[in-house]
C-alpha cells in the first residue's frame, strides 16, 4: 500500500522530475485554453479568473466549448461543474494518503486535480506523495495561469481559433492521463459507455447537456454489474 512502512524509498529528485514532467507538459496546454476561451467570446479578465479560481482544465474546456457551440450559459456551467465533481472523489483518497495538517487542507484542495492525484498516487511513500503533490500543483498552477494569459492575449494574432483545433488539446491531455488508470472491466465499461453517450448525443442535444447525460454511464454499468451482466474481475496490475 502506498505510504506503508515497507514501501521502498524514492529519491526526492526523481519525484520532482516526475512532477515537473507532468506539470510542464499539461501546464503548456493552458495556452490552448486561453485561445479557445477568447474565441468563445470571453473577456481577458474572465478567462484569467477561470484559471485562477476554478483551475480544473477539463471543466474549463467543457465550459468554453459549450459556450462556443452556442449552448446556454447555465447548461454550460452545469456541465462544467458536474465534470469538476470528480475532484471531490480524488480529495477523499488524497486526504488519507497525504494526511496534511488541517490548516493546510483548504489551500491544498485547490490543487486537487487529475495531474496532482496521478503523481501522488504513483509514489511509494507518504513523504514522496506530499512532495509530488506540491511540486506538480505548484508547477502546473503557475504555468497554466501564465499560458492562459498569453493564449488569451495572442488569440487575435492567431485568427480563427477553431481552424487550429486547439479546443481539443485539453480533452486530449485528460484522456492521456485517464487511459492508463482504466485497469478493470468495470472502469473500461464506464468509460466506453460514457464516450458512446457523450458523442452519440452531441447532434441531438443542446451544447453542454451530453456531458451531463454521459454521467449516467457509471450507475448504468454498476446496475448491469449487479445483475451479473458485467464482469467484476480486475485485470493484472
Amino acid at each position: 500500500m502506498t505510504g506503508g512502512p515497507s514501501a521502498p524509498a524514492k529519491a526526492d529528485s526523481a519525484v520532482v522530475r516526475d512532477a515537473l514532467g507532468v506539470g510542464v507538459a499539461v501546464g503548456l496546454s493552458g495556452f490552448a485554453f486561453g485561445v479557445t476561451a477568447a474565441g468563445a467570446g470571453l473577456e481577458l479578465a474572465q478567462i484569467c479568473a477561470l484559471s485562477l479560481l476554478v483551475f480544473t482544465g477539463a471543466s474549463q474546456f467543457a465550459l468554453v466549448g459549450a459556450l462556443a457551440a452556442g449552448g446556454n450559459p447555465l447548461t454550460a456551467a452545469a456541465g462544467a461543474f458536474f465534470l469538476g465533481t470528480r475532484n471531490a472523489f480524488y480529495g477523499l483518497r488524497l486526504s488519507q494518503l497525504l494526511a496534511l495538517p488541517r490548516f493546510v487542507r483548504p489551500f491544498a484542495a485547490h490543487w486537487v486535480i487529475d495531474e496532482t492525484t496521478a503523481v501522488s498516487l504513483a509514489q511509494p511513500t507518504r513523504r514522496a506523495a506530499r512532495l509530488g503533490f506540491t511540486a506538480t500543483g505548484l508547477t502546473l498552477y503557475v504555468l497554466w495561469n501564465l499560458t492562459t494569459f498569453l493564449g488569451a492575449l495572442g488569440a487575435e494574432a492567431i485568427g480563427d481559433t477553431s481552424a487550429w483545433g486547439l479546443d481539443a488539446a485539453g480533452p486530449a491531455v485528460f484522456l492521456a492521463l485517464l487511459a492508463p488508470m482504466l485497469r478493470t472491466t468495470t472502469e473500461r465499461a464506464v468509460a466506453g459507455l460514457a464516450v458512446v453517450l457523450g458523442l452519440g448525443l452531441l447532434p441531438v442535444l443542446p451544447a453542454g447537456v451530453p456531458v451531463l447525460v454521459a454521467a449516467l454511464a457509471a450507475p448504468t454499468v454498476l446496475w448491469l454489474q449487479g445483475r451479473g451482466l458485467v464482469n467484476r474481475k480486475e485485470t493484472d496490475r
